[in-house]
């Protein structure tokens, strides 16, 4: 996406109560966040964010979001430093969405009121699951109960925008049976889902990232996730039982009600410049003369080093990654499949010089023959509901 004079501000809290045995984000373990320790990230952040912000010059604020690890474990003035300091920087556009992820927790639910008068619009709460047998395979530290709690206390707070995350196709003990065990456990979630009535929800279909426990564990044979067909299955489900209710599944993992589609996230799929500052986050830096397709660039995922350099005056990213035609163009192509509106393909052609067919004739002949892509007379490209099944598959397609 060229020419965007927008910025979204990604700020990244690696601490957490407990690390997910599924997760590979760049989180430190922290049972207490101390005032000194919270205080010291917070001051680098903001010297960080100084520093960078002249990258993004001319670039007005359209989103902050504060993710982690868990954000929701800084204290409330803490987070209206971060927020403060993001419009001061930036010139908001009217309004920004400032979003701020929420663990169950009651800490994290007692401060709640707090954080929505710091500046914070709308949550993303981490539910994953409405069953503690669930919850308790997948590593999470919360109860089901927690989960219906933190929901109700940010209606309680005022919060009309909430997000909540769901998980599903999660490992099952060997004796449980396959697909019907696992539709009928996806329902009740889905169920209490939708008692609750969010304004987005994000699903997710377990994946294994390499050197998680999870991972580990499946190599070893200890960890059975369900199959293929019955993974498809469940993410049938998902769609068939949000779209009824209302919802526009309009990302592969992504359900909003009318108007609530998350405009952050968005920026990523359609390539729009995201300054994300703090241990582990990576910048989408836009066009120039030098980077026609931007440049990207990855922090330090190692706590220590990210402090020592940021007070040391010294960037705490890696070597920047300008991107080339090749991967800028495939990048392109697989993001905005995501999308429900897929891939323009005059859009495509007013920034590489020519439609995704000339690039990519091959690939899109084979999936449009597999009834997993659509093309339109324009060029145009979409997945068809098999190829959001498949997505993956089709994705590496392009890479």
């Amino acid at each position: 996406m060229q020419g965007e004079p927008t910025v979204g501000l990604y700020v990244h809290v690696p601490f957490c109560e407990r690390i997910c045995p599924y997760c590979d984000f760049a989180v430190v373990a922290a049972r207490r966040l101390g005032p000194e320790r919270e205080d010291r990230y917070i001051d680098a952040l903001l010297a960080e964010l100084e520093r960078r912000a002249p990258d993004f010059a001319g670039h007005s604020l359209a989103s902050l979001y504060l993710g982690g690890g868990t954000p929701s474990l800084l204290r409330p003035e803490s987070v209206r430093r971060v927020i403060e300091e993001a419009q001061r920087h930036f010139a908001p556009l009217a309004p920004v969405e400032i979003t701020l992820e929420v663990n169950p927790s009651s800490v994290e639910r007692e401060r709640l009121p707090a954080f929505r008068a710091a500046g914070v619009g709308r949550l993303s709460i981490g539910i994953q699951s409405f069953d503690d047998t669930r919850l308790q395979r997948l590593g999470r530290a919360h109860k089901a109960e927690e989960g219906r709690r933190t929901l109700a206390a940010a209606r309680a707070a005022g919060f009309d925008n909430v997000s909540l995350d769901l998980l599903f196709a999660g490992p099952a003990p060997q004796a449980e049976p396959g697909g019907e065990a696992s539709e009928v456990l996806l329902d009740r979630d889905l169920d209490a889902t939708l008692e609750f009535g969010p304004e987005h929800v994000s699903a997710y279909e377990l994946t294994l990232e390499a050197g998680t426990p999870f991972a580990a564990a499946a190599q070893a044979g200890v960890l059975r996730l369900p199959d293929e067909e019955t993974a498809a299955a469940l993410i049938e489900r998902v769609e068939e039982r949000l779209t009824a209710a209302g919802y526009e599944r309009y990302e592969i993992s992504s359900y909003a009600r009318p108007g609530f589609r998350a405009v952050h996230n968005q920026r990523y799929w359609l390539r729009a410049p995201v300054l994300g500052i703090g241990m582990g986050a990576w910048s989408s830096e836009p066009p120039s003369p030098g980077a026609p397709h931007g440049v990207r660039r990855a922090n330090s995922r190692q706590l220590e080093t990210y402090l020592e350099r940021v007070e040391s005056g010294r960037s705490p990213a890696g070597e920047p990654e300008p991107l080339t035609p090749a991967i800028a163009r495939g990048e392109a192509v697989f993001l905005s499949l995501r999308r429900r509106e897929g891939l323009a393909a005059a859009g495509f052609a007013a920034e590489f010089g020519a439609p995704p067919r000339h690039f990519f004739a091959p690939a899109i002949e084979a999936l449009t023959e597999a009834h997993l892509l659509t093309e339109s007379t324009d060029g145009d490209l979409t997945l068809t509901a098999r190829g959001r099944m498949l997505s993956d598959s089709v994705f590496a397609h392009f890479v």
